[in-house]
């Protein structure tokens, strides 16, 4: 297996290797393969560690079915989504969310908010005390503010007055009206959110236990249009 590097739910960790139903053909895996080429092909077959030609086979298409079965991703059909792209980018980080030193350690608590791999993390020193997760960060015109900030009020069941009363499980707020908290929408679509940390609910109620008031959160990077 080839190192799995590169770009930038159900949660199981990624452990480096392909699951065994993407080496085991098309009676584990295969079942509503599609055969077209995605836009994120090559990045897909380099994160999995398949040949990165850009070009779907039935042997990618079977492995791409496996991970996104692993990792809850719908339709679990083998094409080299978006959604996929960004989980696997996900799921490469969780073994070591801040390899390159981006996210600032200190002896608190930090939320480190990566907005180029669309990621986030709690740790505490050097220990990751919540794992990376996907996030939605804020669309162009209504970004997410970057630097240092603090988790200053928490509130279980809100709404978003401004944009049409949808809900905010689990809201954590960071930055005047931003918040990370949980989505009900399809969180890898679209051009992004109004300038919150979105979440899938279950990974926002899992923060809730984990963050306090007086947490830093530190956001950095810059989102890919």
């Amino acid at each position: 297996m080839g190192a799995v590097t590169g770009i930038v739910g159900v949660s199981v960790a990624w452990t480096g290797a392909l699951p065994a139903a993407a080496a085991s053909g098309p009676t584990a895996a295969g079942k509503g393969c599609v055969e077209a080429t995605a836009p994120y092909q090559k990045q897909v077959e380099k994160l999995l560690g398949l040949r990165a030609d850009g070009s779907q086979s039935p042997e990618d298409c079977r492995a791409v079915q496996a991970f996104q079965r692993r990792e809850g991703i719908r339709p679990a059909n083998g094409y080299a989504s978006r959604a996929t792209l960004h989980m696997l980018t996900v799921a490469t980080a969780r073994r070591n969310p801040n390899a390159g030193g981006r996210c600032p350690v200190r002896k608190r608590q930090v939320a480190c908010v990566d907005l180029t791999r669309q990621l986030m993390w709690v740790q505490r020193g050097r220990k990751v005390v919540y794992q990376a997760v996907p996030i939605r960060s804020g669309r162009a015109g209504l970004e997410t503010r970057r630097g240092w900030h603090t988790v200053f009020r928490k509130k279980r069941h809100d709404i978003s007055t401004l944009y049409d009363n949808s809900p905010m499980p689990h809201s954590q707020y960071f930055s005047r009206g931003q918040a990370i908290h949980g989505s009900l929408t399809n969180l890898f679509s679209g051009p992004g959110s109004a300038g919150c940390v979105n979440l899938r609910p279950g990974d926002a109620a899992r923060l809730w236990k984990v963050l306090r008031v007086g947490d830093s959160v530190v956001v950095f990077g810059r989102k890919r249009r």
